[in-house]
């Protein structure tokens, strides 16, 4: 009960989004928390190594087309009916996005922050022009998924709930890392490499265990866009404004925090689906974005959710101080005399 009460609001948020579909029955509405509640999800995965250990990874959009390009080909060459077996297929796109992230961790973690970002980006280049000139990935032309034939009134429900299913997923690992000691010396690398190199933290291999780490739920969430797309291009899974998207989201939210890549993924993404296709142009949505980020750049550096956070701790520590205060300077009760006995 008390575990159940220290973490009521997380309870109330993950119930909300699971009755969302329920309530809201429009396709409209339920293919944005789609596309919502993977963003969620990668955001999510990103934090736990760039935000836990201050490495920002600028190449992550190659476990994310990985794993689409695995959900692909393992459909069409394992010859899986389009039903809902095709989810299955959805953890083998996170395990093999995982198994590339290790040599890729290994080659880009040999270096300081800064290069470690020019090699990401470099990596994610090669990958998307590997996709794009390969004759088994389809080239250009992308390839095409078996296509799903169930209930159009309720399309979106499964693609929403395997979505949901991973944020769960991610957001519990996420949180137990950040408990460990594991998640304690990715904080370490992130205030003082050398320091924590000096008290005997390993840290190449902590900071390789946590970038592949981070890998497999990019993995699951390309693999899910992939079925719900039902068509995948190169330039659109490796697509390099995903990176940027999700660390947008990561500091808009609160980098290093367990709430802020939810949030900020939520209201984002949520945010360009509607505008994009409300008004048909990106112009719109990149206008109030950019205006959006200037406001949390000046007033709240560390991401909304730290500043709440500061602002209520803030207030209550006040509340507290006001209340010590009126305690002391309120007159204790003095205890009524009694009457001594004269003696004559």
């Amino acid at each position: 009960m008390k575990l159940l009460s220290k973490n009521l609001g997380w309870v109330v948020f993950f119930a909300a989004l699971a009755l969302f579909p329920l309530v809201v029955t429009n396709p409209f509405y339920t293919s944005i928390g789609v596309y919502a509640l993977l963003f969620m999800a990668s955001a999510t995965s990103w934090n736990m190594f760039s935000g836990y250990s201050g490495y920002i990874a600028l190449g992550s959009a190659v476990f994310f087309g990985v794993g689409a390009y695995t959900e692909a080909l393992l459909a069409l060459h394992w010859h899986v009916p389009a039903n809902g077996n095709l989810f299955w297929l959805v953890p083998l796109g996170g395990i093999i996005a995982t198994a590339f992230a290790v040599p890729i961790g290994w080659i880009s973690l040999r270096v300081r922050r800064h290069t470690f970002v020019v090699i990401t980006i470099a990596v994610f280049f090669i990958f998307q022009l590997s996709a794009i000139n390969f004759s088994f990935t389809g080239g250009s032309s992308g390839l095409a998924l078996p296509y799903i034939t169930w209930s159009a009134a309720d399309f979106n429900n499964p693609f929403y709930y395997a979505g949901l299913i991973l944020v769960v997923f991610i957001t519990l690992v996420s949180a137990f890392v950040r408990r460990s000691r594991f998640g304690l010396q990715l904080l370490a690398i992130r205030d003082d490499e050398d320091r924590a190199m000096g008290l005997g933290v390993q840290v190449t291999a902590i900071k390789i265990t946590g970038f592949t780490m981070s890998a497999f739920a990019i993995g699951c969430a390309g693999a899910i866009y992939a079925l719900f797309q039902g068509q995948i291009y190169p330039q659109f899974v490796f697509d390099p404004t995903f990176d940027v998207s999700v660390a947008l989201m990561v500091f808009l939210g609160g980098i290093g925090t367990l709430a802020g890549p939810l949030l900020g993924a939520l209201v984002l993404e949520s945010a360009q689906q509607y505008l994009t296709a409300t008004y048909s142009s990106d112009s719109l949505y990149l206008l109030l974005f950019g205006g959006l980020f200037l406001i949390v750049i000046m007033f709240m550096p560390q991401g909304v959710v730290p500043f709440v956070r500061d602002k209520l701790t803030k207030r209550t520590d006040l509340e507290r101080a006001a209340v010590a205060a009126n305690d002391v300077s309120s007159p204790s009760p003095v205890a009524p005399s009694t009457p001594t006995e004269v003696t004559a």
